[in-house]
């Protein structure tokens, strides 16, 4: 039946986490169907998941009750025009980055739309999907999306298209932030004397405890860092260090840097 496939068209990353979610969610490989025109990436997912992908879209995808868009923005176009044939009465999953709903939906000929931003720690469970529905997505087809990406992690409706563009900053970029501190983290580990494995493992389990700390406490970060920083000691020096550099500002600068990149890129993409 039509509404029991779900099609992929891209079989990257982030389509393969969400197929291995509805893989041990109990869906069966027959129910998902894959367009992937690499070779080695539809063996992957056959010997991942069991799924057959395909090399180009077909009349197959005509049964799909939701499509979800999974390849880059950039190919988004060219992707689009042989599916589109097939797939103007299911529910439109995106989740590229920067294509906007209007031009999902007049690629597809749907206009059920969905669009998320997830995030790279989905690939372990881990991660938080922002998403936004256009004005003709049902209350029903918002809890398939939600189940779709529950075993990836967290969800976040958002109201505005475009704080899609805010949440790609926070945290579909958000990793490569906290990425970025752990190497210099590591860096300062090894400069002041300890191995790059201790370093790793200390600043792997720091960033793991204090995010667990921040998410179990009702008390705000600002009240979780004063609660480390005593007067005249260690902490207080470090946090000194960056108030002088201005590294506060300058995170949130480039965070505002983020959201604009967004923003242009969908204006880039036919938004």
């Amino acid at each position: 039946m039509a509404a029991d496939l779900i099609a992929f068209i891209g079989g990257g990353n982030m389509a393969s986490a969400l197929i291995g979610g509805l893989r041990r969610g109990g869906r069966a490989a027959a129910a998902i169907a894959v367009v992937e025109p690499d070779a080695a990436q539809r063996a992957r997912l056959a010997q991942a998941f069991g799924v057959q992908a395909q090399a180009a879209a077909d009349a197959r995808l005509a049964r799909a009750g939701t499509v979800v868009w999974a390849v880059k923005p950039q190919f988004f176009a060219a992707a689009a025009a042989p599916c589109a044939p097939h797939v103007g009465h299911a529910l439109q999953v995106s989740v590229m980055a920067g294509v906007r709903s209007a031009a999902i939906a007049r690629a597809s000929g749907s206009a059920t739309v969905v669009r998320s931003m997830p995030n790279t720690p989905a690939l372990i469970g881990r991660g938080i999907a922002g998403l936004h529905a256009s004005a003709a997505v049902a209350a029903e087809q918002r809890a398939e999306v939600e189940a779709l990406f529950a075993p990836t992690g967290a969800t976040l409706w958002v109201a505005r298209e475009d704080d899609l563009d805010a949440v790609t900053a926070l945290s579909g970029s958000g990793p490569a932030y906290v990425f970025y501190v752990l190497e210099a983290m590591m860096q300062a580990a090894v400069e002041m004397g300890l191995s790059a494995e201790q370093g790793r493992r200390l600043a792997l389990a720091t960033f793991d405890g204090a995010t667990a700390l921040a998410a179990a406490s009702p008390e705000p970060p600002q009240t979780l860092r004063a609660q480390v920083t005593s007067p005249g000691g260690t902490t207080q020096a470090a946090i000194a260090s960056l108030d002088a550099d201005g590294v506060r500002a300058a995170f949130v600068q480039a965070l505002r840097a983020a959201q604009q990149r967004a923003h242009e890129l969908g204006r880039s993409f036919g938004g």
